[in-house]
């Protein structure tokens, strides 16, 4: 059944040995494994250029070995395992194949074959090819597919294939023609009707470079590689897999070729390109049916909801979001390949494309129907991409882009009658943001590590938000308040009898017959000397002015004003807020049973409302209001900040018939809240403008040189303000404003006239102090970064969750407070990175973008004139020394930092030489005000983890500033001392002095430092203690004193002492019992390592 050549007629002993990392009996094991596979299994093993199937060689290792199987149906053996099919890669020295296994596989450092442990599914994994690290680490652009080969039903009889890359676009070869091919093959294979080009790959393919492998133990599946190649001579290569996933090298569809870049130009070309490479896209209505069609939606939940509409003749079915994103480690965006990227394909998503690819089965259309916005495209465009690399997408299967604005059956079936293409402009967007973030935050990144350590990038959007937080908490710090007095009176008609409960106030506006402003009074003296004035004057009513004053409703909601009415009414955060958002959007099943989505889309900065949902709204309001309480036309909406996107709706409910009431039981009571308060302000922006009445009365002496104003108002016509005292609304109501106070005032104003004298009650002289600015709430950080034009409504949430996860900012009573952590990140970046942090800079980039989604900017020269200025700051930073860094923040926080110091004063208590400064810590991620005499004074005053203090958590007593003498040993007549280091006290027996090690003793386990004594330090310094040996070997058995307590140790095992036992109470029986319980540990590593797992399971069998 096995036929074995071979033929070792050059190969040396040497040149195997260092060639593989395995035993050859484990290697042959391998091989017997692979014969129950498949009948076109085949394994190619570079380091002895052995394989199974398909015949080859080594040219490196030996150049005349030959092993073949001779291929037979072997699946009524073993039918559980897959076939496996190989991709050729060429690789610096010798020639790598990438290849599957069925269910395991080695990895092959030695020359560089990796292993993938794979999982079953529509998407087989492949072994993929890692060279070792060379220093020729440059790519240049010949694409290579090297993965995932097609699954082969034998059951069906279909001849296998596999993948083929034709000037970077995925097509498919049969099994059939490859046998016809010579066995030489190249990694880059070709279309049969363009022989020049394939002879010209195949050359390509023979050439040999050295990948870079990574480091970063990742799930990759998808690496899109750009066409960009100067003369077109290497090769790029595939990297290293997970143990769950693949690597593949996706072809980069959207770089024209050499030869098209000739022809076309500009972001025509680009869209073409990418266009022609997406497949076939349909404009014909797709509801009613004519055939089965595959509907990809974002959620499963919106999933349920869309295939209650459609029925039987569609399968929606969910994406989970992205299918693959930019592998998150350096190199992933490659500014020097024209930008082209390596894509990562999570582990579930691969069993989401199997269960699509398994659907397309006899199907006719598919749809691609993710959110309406930049995001949703790049995730149908994604899709495509994956699907077609896996030749999923027949020639008989249509393409289709379709977007729901709100699940409703009607907007669905509407949606489903206009289909598109995928715009390829949003595509270079998204493409753009998304190199755009990853290159600010890999390449900031290290330098923050090495300069700041435990500091990270904070992006770019993120970058600018924490720009504003900590500038406006340096406005804070550098407030300087002023007093000023305000004068106030309680007046009331000057009538025998009046009560004085109908008194109102008035505030002064005119002294001297000037008048006055804020800081016109600015002493006690000056106030006192103002309420004679005011008590001595005879006051009358100077005039009167009445007026009508219109306040319109408020637009309807888009995500930034959605974010700050939760947060402001029901103290929601951003985050919170978007969560119950998608959730009303996606569909919530109602009492009857049925399934629908609630409101409009939620991502959106547009205004807009469609013209039957106005006409529906309008009706509600006539109905349950009043015809006059309609606005007499539709008022339209226009957005006025920048980068306004009117594509989408405003967030509003899909049935304004839907009640909040209606909902109670269905939904939460915040997702009710919410609901209600996106009904409310729908309903109100259609509704006619409220109208006010409002009386100004001044009150002054004879001559006017007195002038005090008292102004009053109310409610003429309720208008839009109807919906917010309705019941249904009352969930989110303000019952604190009832209005009460100024009706009453309001009646007692409209009761006077000109010329009637007034009585005062009382005079009042307020003391103030101006206030520094407030900091931010979330909710006026999203209007200001929206005011800006920073960042997208979509991305502000996010942007404060990363701002809070990093440990940047606190949120403490609803209100954002910068750690110093994130202060010295922002300083930082403002001081070496100014464009970064710059508003306007942000604020322009995001009117780039739009340009690029609008198609009026090419993304790649976007990216490569962003990248030529960011890259010399990146340069210039890399040179800073991190003495500066602490220089350079001293001077910027000096007052924060050196404020805690007894009496200002910056000499060091210790050596009374030295001066305190403010330093990173070589080691961990802290930072220390220290003494600069050090090594020779070791002093620290305070340290910093880079996390303020909370001012309510009761502080341990930390009074020690200095080394503390406890006294002095008898023994060998050293001191003994108490001192702080980074991770708490300690004693320590003897001072610090050159060539001289003194011992240590933690004592953080001790609650009250200042009650240790000389006879505590010194029994605390006899620890290690040796007990005594163990019995079975010799060994010591040792009584440590760690920080967290005492332990037993005997070899690598280590057993906690309770701490109910004293140490003094611990013997080597004691001990030994300890060790020989269950609580116990293993410390270090293993000095033998053992056989892998999949080693084992070869020689067992």
């Amino acid at each position: 059944m096995i036929k074995l050549q071979r033929s070792f007629t050059t190969c040396s002993t040497s040149t195997f040995s260092t060639s593989s990392s395995l035993s050859l009996r484990h290697f042959f094991m391998l091989q017997f494994r692979m014969l129950q596979s498949s009948p076109n299994s085949c394994l190619q093993y570079t380091a002895l250029g052995v394989g199974i199937g398909n015949s080859i060689q080594c040219q490196r290792c030996f150049p005349n070995v030959k092993i073949g199987v001779k291929p037979k149906n072997y699946s009524s053996i073993q039918p559980s395992f897959r076939s496996f099919s190989g991709t050729r890669v060429s690789g610096r020295g010798s020639r790598c194949i990438a290849a599957s296994l069925g269910d395991f596989g080695f990895r092959y450092l030695g020359n560089g074959v990796g292993r993938s442990l794979i999982s079953d599914g529509g998407f087989p994994k492949r072994f993929s090819s890692i060279v070792k690290k060379g220093t020729d680490n440059k790519k240049k652009g010949v694409k290579a597919l090297a993965v995932h080969g097609k699954d082969k039903d034998a059951s069906d009889g279909a001849s296998d294939s596999k993948d083929v890359v034709v000037n970077g676009v995925t097509s498919r070869k049969s099994s059939d023609e490859n046998k016809k091919k010579p066995k030489k093959v190249s990694p880059v294979s070709t279309a049969p009707s363009d022989a020049a080009s394939d002879k010209k790959d195949t050359k390509v393919a023979a050439k040999k470079k050295k990948p870079s492998k990574s480091k970063k133990n990742s799930t990759v599946a998808g690496a899109e590689v750009s066409t960009k190649s100067s003369k077109g001579k290497k090769t790029s290569n595939s990297s290293e897999p997970k143990a769950d996933s693949a690597v593949e090298e996706v072809p980069d569809n959207n770089a024209p070729t050499k030869n098209q870049t000739k022809k076309k130009s500009g972001n025509t070309a680009q869209a073409e390109q990418v266009k022609s490479s997406l497949g076939k896209f349909t404009d014909k209505p797709l509801y009613p049916p004519t055939g089965k069609s595959v509907l990809v939606v974002e959620s499963v939940t919106k999933a349920k909801v869309i295939q209650g509409y459609l029925g039987d003749m569609y399968e929606v079915l969910p994406s989970y979001g992205h299918v693959r994103d930019l592998a998150a480690r350096s190199g992933s965006v490659r500014p020097d390949d024209d930008f082209s990227m390596v894509w990562e394909v999570p582990s579930p998503a691969w069993t989401h494309l199997k269960s699509i690819k398994v659907a397309l089965s006899g199907a006719e259309n598919l749809i691609l129907a993710s959110d309406p916005d930049r995001e949703g495209e790049a995730i149908a465009w994604h899709i495509v991409e994956m699907l077609q690399q896996q030749g999923a997408l027949h020639d008989n299967i249509s393409v289709a882009r379709v977007v729901f604005h709100e699940i409703t059956e009607k907007a669905i079936k509407g949606a489903l009658q206009a289909p598109r293409e995928i715009d390829v402009s949003l595509v270079h967007a998204y493409l753009a943001r998304r190199a755009l973030d990853y290159l600010i935050g890999f390449n900031i990144s290290p330098l923050l590590w090495r300069k700041l350590p435990g500091c990270q990038s904070a992006g770019r959007v993120q970058s600018a938000a924490l720009s504003l937080i900590c500038d406006r908490e340096m406005e804070i710090d550098e407030f300087k308040p002023k007093e000023y007095w305000t004068a106030e009176a309680h007046l009331k008609r000057k009538e025998p009898g009046s009560n004085e409960d109908l008194n109102f106030p008035a505030h002064l506006t005119h002294l001297d017959s000037k008048t006055l402003n804020q800081f016109s009074i600015t002493s006690n003296t000056e106030a006192t000397d103002v309420e004679n004035k005011i008590n001595s004057a005879e006051l009358q009513v100077i005039r009167l002015k009445r007026n009508k004053i219109r306040r319109n409703p408020p637009t309807p909601y888009i995500t930034s004003t959605l974010q700050q009415d939760a947060a402001n009414k029901l103290h929601f955060a951003a985050s919170h807020t978007m969560k119950l958002a998608q959730k009303l959007y996606e569909g919530v099943e109602l009492s009857d049973g049925k399934a629908v989505g609630l409101i409009t889309y939620t991502r959106t900065d547009g205004l807009h409302i469609s013209d039957e949902a106005v006409t529906n709204i309008r009706s509600l309001i006539t109905e349950r209001y009043g015809q006059e309480f309609a606005a007499q036309s539709a008022p339209k909406y226009i957005k006025k900040v920048k980068n306004a996107q009117e594509a989408h709706e405003a967030i509003r409910p899909t049935d304004i018939q839907k009640l909040p009431s209606m909902l109670v039981g269905v939904l939460d009571e915040e997702s009710l809240k919410l609901y209600t308060l996106i009904w409310s302000r729908t309903v109100s922006c259609q509704m006619e403008p409220a109208i006010f009445e409002q009386i100004q009365v001044d009150i002054g002496n004879a001559g006017e040189s007195i002038i005090l104003r008292s102004t009053s108002s109310r409610v003429d016509f309720a208008g839009y303000r109807a919906v917010f005292t309705d019941t249904e609304t009352e969930a989110v109501q303000d019952k604190g404003n009832d209005g009460s106070n100024r009706d009453q005032y309001f009646g007692v104003l409209s009761s006077l006239k000109q010329g009637d004298p007034l009585l005062l009650v009382r005079a009042e002289l307020n003391q103030h102090h101006t206030q520094p600015p407030p900091r931010y709430s979330e909710a006026s950080l999203v209007k200001k970064l929206e005011e800006l034009g920073i960042g997208r409504p979509s991305t502000y949430a996010s942007t404060l969750k990363v701002l809070k996860d990093r440990n940047y900012v606190i949120v403490k009573s609803r209100v954002l407070t910068p750690e110093f952590r994130g202060r010295m990140v922002s300083a930082f970046l403002s001081h070496h990175f100014s464009e970064v942090t710059d508003y306007s800079f942000t604020a322009d980039m995001e009117t780039e973008l739009d340009n690029v989604s609008a198609g009026l900017t090419e993304w790649k020269g976007l990216l490569r004139d962003y990248w030529t200025r960011f890259k010399s700051y990146c340069d210039r930073t890399s040179n800073v020394h991190i003495h500066q860094v602490e220089k350079m923040l001293e001077k910027k926080f000096g007052d924060y930092l050196f404020a805690s110091l007894p009496d200002q004063s910056r000499v060091c208590p210790s050596c009374m030489e030295g001066t305190l400064i403010f330093k990173v810590s070589r080691f961990g991620s802290g930072y220390f005000i220290g003494c600069d005499q050090h090594p020779r004074c070791k002093y620290i005053a305070k340290t910093l983890y880079g996390v303020d203090e909370d001012e309510d958590t009761p502080q341990p007593n930390t009074t020690i500033e200095e080394p503390k003498i406890l006294g002095v040993s008898s023994g060998s007549n050293e001191k003994v001392l108490l001192k702080k280091g980074p991770y708490g006290f300690y004693i320590q027996l003897g001072e610090d002095r050159k060539g001289y090690i003194p011992k240590r003793s933690s004592v953080s386990h001790i609650k009250d430092v200042d009650s240790i004594t000389l006879e505590d330090a010194l029994d605390l310094l006899k620890y290690p203690l040796t007990l005594g040996n163990h019995p079975d070997d010799g060994q010591p058995v040792i009584l440590k004193l760690a920080r967290v307590g005492f332990s037993v140790r005997y070899r690598r095992t280590i057993a906690s002492v309770p701490k109910d036992m004293k140490p003094s109470e611990v013997t080597i029986e004691k001990a030994l019992e300890l060790l020989s319980g269950k609580d116990v540990r293993q410390s270090g590593r293993p000095k033998g390592k053992s056989k892998s797992k999949e080693v084992e399971a070869i020689e067992s069998f």
